[in-house]
């Protein structure tokens, strides 16, 4: 019987090992070469597939810009990918919101295997403010736009039902990110993940968050929104065994998307997660 037991321990612990919370330190550097050609890559890119539309609610209008899947079948389900532009993209244009994470999905690679319906709005204010808590930490609030977005989106479920409504996903990068986890705190079960890179945190609705799918990234040298946020909220969700954080050492908060541009690794692990 203690032997027993003490196989059934070691098989427990193994199993909490495994679906245990990812913290994980990556040594990457991003030289003046790969950073112009990275962004090179994407910006070379057509985004007339991108095709721009309008939502519309009593005082809040919202542009955004909406990717079809390249093989597009109503007999066929596909994901929705909301993506969230930073501050230095706020207007009107319905142009300027297209940044890197949003023009990842028309890399000819990508558009071809990972195949999904993304939403790209853009705000003509600020999307989330900031504020020091009681903590002496920053902390992101939603702007009004950002509650319109879940008519948006569905909106958009309505106009094309092959929306694969367990497969909804969030991603952000600065002003972006913490636009992203506001609106997972806002409506969490609406959203199958959440990626968030050098965001500014929202602790407003932890509880709801311990089952969801979250990747944090953040650059420890980031000295524009602070690392220490996403670490207070790596901290705060440790119940969470779907939460990765990734921290890249050496980068900071102007450099932290570059190594994500060329490769399939944010779509990746997105398309493997549910509800």
């Amino acid at each position: 019987m203690y032997k027993r037991n003490l196989v059934l321990l070691f098989f427990a612990f193994i199993a909490n090992f495994a679906f245990a919370q990812k913290k994980e330190f990556r040594e990457t550097t991003v030289d003046s070469a790969t950073f112009v050609n990275n962004r090179k890559i994407l910006n070379s890119l057509n985004t007339d597939s991108f095709v721009k539309k309008t939502f519309n609610k009593e005082n809040i209008q919202i542009p955004y810009r909406l990717l079809t899947p390249k093989n597009n079948s109503n007999n066929q389900k596909y994901p929705l990918i909301i993506t969230f532009h930073n501050s230095s993209r706020i207007g009107n244009d319905n142009e300027n919101q297209l940044e890197p994470f949003a023009k990842i999905w028309l890399r000819p690679e990508i558009y071809n295997k990972y195949q999904c319906y993304v939403i790209a709005p853009q705000f003509s204010e600020r999307s989330s403010v900031y504020e020091k808590n009681s903590d002496g930490i920053q902390v992101s609030k939603p702007s009004k736009d950002v509650f319109a977005l879940l008519e948006l989106i569905e909106n958009v479920e309505k106009e094309y039902p092959n929306i694969d409504k367990n497969r909804i996903y969030l991603v952000g990068y600065s002003m972006g990110a913490s636009t992203a986890q506001n609106l997972l705190n806002i409506a969490p079960d609406k959203f199958a993940a959440t990626v968030s890179v050098a965001a500014v945190p929202d602790f407003s609705n932890l509880k709801k968050l311990n089952k969801k799918n979250i990747w944090l990234i953040h650059g420890q040298k980031d000295d524009e929104n602070p690392y220490i946020g996403s670490v207070e909220l790596f901290d705060k969700l440790s119940s969470n065994k779907h939460l990765i954080f990734t921290t890249l050492k050496n980068l900071n908060h102007g450099n932290i998307v570059i190594p994500f541009l060329v490769t399939e690794e944010i779509p990746k692990w997105l398309f493997e997660k549910r509800k």
